[in-house]
C-alpha cells in the first residue's frame, strides 16, 4: 500500500506551471530584445558560442530537481508490514451535494466550502470507523470508496467542487442508490449515511430510496445547508466577474432550504435532521451519535508498519542539481562546430 505522509505539501507542485510559464515569458522577452538589433541569422554568427537547448535542457534539470524535492517533502510511504487487527468501528458514507445551489452564501463562506471544512474535521476525529464519499447533483458519483485512509479521504474531498458533475440537478434518491451499494457487502458493521443538501430535490423520489436503505440496515442521517430565506447563486465568469444564476425569465434565482423534504427523508431512514448555521453544521453531533451505536468487533487486515522512501527522491534532485550545475548554458569551444548531419562536399 502507499501513501503520503504529509500530502499537503503536495500542493507546492502547483508552482511548476508557474515556473515554466515565468521560463516560456523570459525567453520570448530574450528573443525580441535580440530581433531588435538586426537580422538573427547575422546575429546567431556573432555569437558562435550561444545555445538555443542548453537553457531548455538545464531548466528541466531543474523542474525535475524542485519536483522530486516536493515529493521528497510529501513523504511517500509504502505498506511493509500486513496484520490482522480487532476494530470497532462504524462504515460511514458521506452523500455531498456540488449543485451550483450550494454555492450559496447565506452559510459563510458558501454552503459546499462549509460542509467540506466539516468533513475534515469530522475526519480528523475518526479512528477506527471506515468513510467513503459520494458527490450527487443530477446524478451521483463515487469520489471516495468507503476507507480507513483518512489521508486519501481528505486529499479528494479537497478537490471538490461544482465542476466535478456534468449534470446539474439535485438527484438525492441517486445518491442514496449509490450509497446503499458503496457499503462494504455482508458487513457487520454498522453501516450510516449522511446527506448534505439544500434540499432541493429535482430528480427523483428519494422518500422510497430511504426507506429501502432503512429495510437493509442502513440509517440515514441529514444536515441541511442553508436558510429558508434563501440565498442568490452567485457563478464565476471571466475575468473575475460574478454573476448570479437567473431563471429563464431573466430573474434572479434564490434557493431555500427545503426543510421539510429533509426531514422525511431522515424520519423514512431512522436519521435525524439538523440545519446547519454559520456557528455548526452539525456534523459533530451526528459523529457522537453514530460513536453511541453498538459497535461489533471486526477482523480485518491493514498494514501496521510504512516504510519512508523519501532518499531516493533526494537522490533523484541531487543528480539533476548537479546536471544542472555542471551542464554549462554556451556550446564548448570544442563542439561549437560540431554537427552530426553536416555533409561536406
Amino acid at each position: 500500500m502507499f501513501r503520503f505522509g504529509n500530502p499537503v505539501y503536495l500542493y507546492i507542485l502547483l508552482i511548476i506551471p508557474v515556473l515554466a510559464f515565468l521560463f516560456g515569458l523570459a525567453q520570448y522577452y530574450k528573443r525580441k530584445a535580440l530581433n531588435e538589433f538586426g537580422d538573427m541569422s547575422v546575429i546567431e554568427q556573432l555569437m558562435p558560442f550561444v545555445s538555443k537547448s542548453r537553457p531548455i535542457l538545464k531548466f528541466i534539470f531543474l523542474i525535475i530537481a524542485i519536483t522530486s524535492i516536493i515529493l521528497a517533502l510529501a513523504d511517500p510511504q509504502f505498506g511493509s508490514k500486513l496484520e490482522k487487527v480487532k476494530t470497532k468501528g462504524a462504515e460511514i458514507i458521506i452523500a455531498l451535494d456540488v449543485s451550483n445551489s450550494m454555492l450559496a452564501e447565506d452559510i459563510k463562506p458558501n454552503r459546499l466550502e462549509r460542509a467540506k471544512q466539516a468533513i475534515s474535521k469530522l475526519i480528523d476525529k475518526m479512528k477506527n470507523d471506515r468513510i467513503g464519499l459520494i458527490v450527487f447533483a443530477g446524478d451521483a458519483y463515487i469520489q471516495v470508496p468507503v476507507t480507513s485512509d483518512y489521508t486519501a479521504a481528505k486529499m479528494f474531498l479537497s478537490s471538490i467542487n461544482p465542476n466535478i458533475v456534468s449534470k446539474q440537478g439535485t438527484a438525492i434518491g441517486s445518491a442514496i442508490d449509490l450509497a446503499m451499494n458503496s457499503f462494504t457487502p455482508e458487513s457487520e458493521m454498522e453501516k450510516a449515511l449522511i446527506i448534505i443538501t439544500d434540499g432541493e430535490n429535482h430528480e427523483d423520489d428519494a422518500l422510497d430510496a430511504s426507506e429501502l436503505a432503512k429495510e437493509k440496515g442502513i440509517t440515514i442521517h441529514t444536515i441541511g445547508m442553508g436558510s429558508p430565506q434563501g440565498a442568490p447563486i452567485p457563478l464565476q465568469k471571466g475575468y473575475g466577474q460574478t454573476v448570479y444564476q437567473k431563471d429563464h425569465q431573466g430573474k434572479i434565482v434564490v434557493s431555500k432550504l427545503d426543510q421539510t423534504m429533509l426531514q422525511e427523508i431522515a424520519a423514512s431512514g431512522g436519521g435525524v435532521f439538523i440545519r446547519a448555521t454559520n456557528t455548526q453544521t452539525g456534523l459533530n453531533k451526528l459523529f457522537e451519535r453514530i460513536n453511541k451505536m453498538e459497535k461489533k468487533e471486526m477482523e480485518e487486515r491493514i498494514y501496521t508498519d510504512f516504510e519512508h522512501r523519501f532518499q531516493y527522491l533526494l537522490a533523484i534532485a541531487l543528480f539533476f542539481i548537479l546536471l544542472d550545475i555542471f551542464v554549462p548554458e554556451r556550446k564548448s569551444r570544442w563542439l561549437k562546430d560540431f554537427n552530426l548531419f553536416k555533409i561536406n562536399s
